[in-house]
């Protein structure tokens, strides 16, 4: 949500020509991470949805590293200001993998442990 932000604050600096272009892209894929994310926690009960927004929200993530290079490599915008955003998002996607492959493996395994360890205790 904090990259959000600042990516819509920069974009507005954009030129004219460029505001409503790129810009406009560039604020609606770096917004749609924190939504795809909520929209899919809110979700969370059912995993395969859940893994569906967050590979929303990484593919967002993934478009909005597009947009930043495509503005690096076409306009004189100082580099490092870009390359800080660039590094933020690639830090945010390998994070956002990490969460996929973390509730791909694990998620709801926490609630069937003691789910089974208790019908085997009332069993026995």
């Amino acid at each position: 949500m904090i990259l959000a932000v600042k990516i819509h604050k920069f974009s507005l600096t954009l030129p004219n020509y460029e505001l409503y272009e790129v810009g406009s892209q560039l604020r609606k894929s770096s917004k749609s991470i924190s939504s795809c994310i909520a929209e899919g926690y809110g979700r969370k009960r059912y995993k395969a949805e859940f893994i569906k927004f967050l590979t929303y929200a990484h593919a967002s993530c993934d478009e909005t590293i597009v947009h930043l290079n495509f503005l690096k490599d076409t306009h004189n915008i100082d580099s490092r200001f870009i390359i800080s955003f660039l590094s933020s998002y690639e830090d945010l996607g390998s994070k956002i993998n990490n969460f996929i492959n973390y509730v791909e493996k694990q998620w709801n395994n926490r609630l069937k442990r003691p789910i089974n360890s208790e019908l085997a205790t009332r069993n026995s």
